[in-house]
């Protein structure tokens, strides 16, 4: 069997890359992250609305119901490449609300979700005697809860969040994570794809400064420490694909929470290696790296811990006997 993405599937990919680019280039995503403080949202709903003409988010919705009629594997390609941008917003719960949510599909409206678990890193902890939404103050619903967001708002206070551009509110937790269960799987799959974009791009960023940045008259990327760095980003990153591309392809739920958890592991640590490789430089403000590790460990929290993800794997072996 020649697993490999088809050329409709390439396309797709580089179809979106290119249009990320020209929406979403790193010159807009440095405006956003130095206008942070500034009263304007993080989210830009012009974007949203064109990501919503592109069929980002009907892009699972049957043609007959207005949407693009592809599957699970063309929709990791997408997060993939969003990951890659870093791209802000509820991005996997305005997809899953597609068909659901009244203009969901369109991208006119924004959704949320109770996506966010506790232990997922440093930058996402978990919130004692509450649950943290993002985005919550751009949001126009909440994913599977007929609750107001502007009802959560009133109820809730905001968080700091480590990363920039995903701010946090923690609200009153829901009874019993009804709201979020039927959607888990393939939600933890979606950020699993939006990870291993980010661990792609810093493995991408790392090669290249290795190879502008000279140290001793010569390239930095020359010498054996830090091509052992990026080494072992290029096997994180190559074994978190295969995993990731696998899971969308058989759905299995054992397979994508094992594909979240090397997603994880390789946005994280690929992410702390890209700042070993760039030096004192990675952790200034204004180089992208520490972007990448601070969505990387909230991603980590996302829709699946590595426990919850933990739990899954290990009640897979039991029922298949594999222990």
């Amino acid at each position: 069997m020649d697993f490999q993405p088809t050329q409709e599937q390439r396309d797709l990919r580089s179809g979106v890359r290119a249009l990320l680019a020209r929406w979403y280039g790193r010159e807009v995503l440095r405006a956003a992250v130095d206008a942070v403080d500034a009263p304007a949202a993080v989210l830009d709903r012009g974007l949203w609305r064109e990501l919503g003409a592109a069929g980002f988010f009907a892009l699972r919705l049957p043609e007959a119901a207005g949407g693009v009629g592809l599957g699970l594997a063309e929709a990791v390609l997408v997060f993939e490449e969003a990951g890659r941008a870093l791209l802000p917003g509820p991005l996997v719960a305005t997809h899953l609300a597609a068909g659901a949510v009244p203009g969901a599909a369109e991208g006119t409206a924004v959704v949320t979700a109770f996506d966010l678990g506790g232990g997922g890193g440093p930058g996402a902890p978990g919130a004692p005697g509450g649950a943290l939404v993002a985005h919550l103050g751009e949001a126009d619903a909440v994913l599977g809860s007929g609750v107001d967001p502007a009802v959560l708002l009133r109820t809730g206070e905001p968080v700091r969040s480590a990363d920039p551009l995903t701010p946090l509110h923690r609200v009153p937790a829901p009874a019993d994570g009804a709201e979020v269960a039927p959607y888990r799987d393939e939600g933890a799959l979606l950020t699993a794809a939006l990870q291993l974009g980010s661990a792609l791009r810093t493995l991408e960023l790392a090669v290249r400064h290795a190879k502008e940045r000279e140290q001793f008259g010569q390239p930095i990327g020359g010498f054996q420490a830090v091509k052992h760095l990026c080494a072992g980003m290029l096997v994180r990153a190559e074994l978190a694909r295969t995993a990731v591309y696998a899971a969308a392809v058989t759905a299995d739920p054992g397979e994508i929470a094992g594909a979240k958890l090397l997603a994880d592991e390789a946005a994280g640590g690929n992410a702390r290696d890209c700042l070993q490789v760039y030096g004192g430089m990675g952790f200034t403000w204004e180089a992208d790296v520490h972007l990448h590790l601070k969505r990387a460990w909230l991603g980590a929290a996302q829709w699946r811990t590595a426990g919850e993800a933990e739990e899954v794997l290990a009640a897979d072996l039991l029922a298949t006997g594999g222990v």
